[in-house]
């Protein structure tokens, strides 16, 4: 499952969290510290492996 990267809103502090994408697109994210659900989701940083071609 893919780990999501969010800022909260109200207090300020990064959190991650593993979802399903139908728990992603749900939107359902409330930060673990404050209880807010007004989180911004962070930019994703991922690196693609693939095979070498000769």
């Amino acid at each position: 499952m893919p780990l999501y990267e969010y800022t909260c809103k109200e207090c300020g502090k990064d959190f991650s969290r593993v979802m399903t994408l139908r728990e992603h697109e749900a939107g359902e994210v409330e930060c673990p510290h404050c209880k807010s659900k007004s989180v911004e989701q962070k930019p994703a940083i991922f690196f693609a492996v693939t095979s070498k071609k000769s």
